[in-house]
């Protein structure tokens, strides 16, 4: 890279960890940092972010397959609500009750009724990461990482439309041209098609 000129944009994790052991939600963390799966949707992993879209600040929800790190839910709006997170549900390349797990950090938008009902209308188990622990959904931490550099940090959004748009594509080539070191540098979908 020194050779030519190149800089990396990627910078070194600034987390100090939060100790504690309050679980104040029902739901436990089920999913138990077990982040490689031999199965296809057994388990989706989800976050939300935001980005800057003309001076005001919008939200994407992804969703994260951890079998192959492929992203197969998304949505993007001007609201931080469960009806994002239930919008990236609607818009799951496979069936929910094709999904065995389900799990986020304790966010209101992901712990609420809304979710809740759809999810146990078709039998997917909930799973919630410990209060203050990024470490519980360290999958999901580290793919809006990729996202953040990747894509949200290096694009100028004038409109959600516009937000709406270039998501759509960079999920394409997340999943079909983007290699990963995790996939033995396949693409999710490689990963997917061709088991390790």
């Amino acid at each position: 890279m020194n050779k030519h000129g190149l800089v990396s944009t990627y910078t070194v994790t600034q987390y100090k960890p939060f100790k504690s052991d309050v679980n104040e939600s029902k739901v436990k963390n089920e999913l138990g940092r077990k982040f490689k799966q031999d199965e296809p949707f057994a388990v989706v992993v989800s976050d939300l972010t935001y980005v800057r879209v003309a001076g005001k600040w919008h939200y994407v929800c992804l969703f994260v397959d951890l079998f192959n790190r492929e992203m197969i839910g998304f949505s993007s709006g001007p609201e931080k609500t469960a009806g994002l997170v239930y919008r990236a549900i609607a818009s799951l390349s496979v069936r929910l009750d094709r999904v065995k797990m389900f799990h986020t950090d304790r966010g209101s938008e992901f712990d609420n009724k809304l979710i809740s009902e759809a999810l146990e209308t078709f039998k997917v188990k909930r799973s919630l990461s410990r209060k203050g622990c990024p470490y519980d959904n360290a999958v999901a931490e580290a793919t809006f990482k990729s996202f953040k550099t990747e894509f949200a940090n290096q694009t100028h959004f004038q409109t959600g439309e516009q937000l709406s748009v270039e998501l759509r594509d960079y999920v394409h080539w997340f999943n079909h041209h983007r290699i990963h070191g995790t996939l033995d540098y396949r693409t999710p979908v490689q990963a997917r098609k061709i088991p390790s």
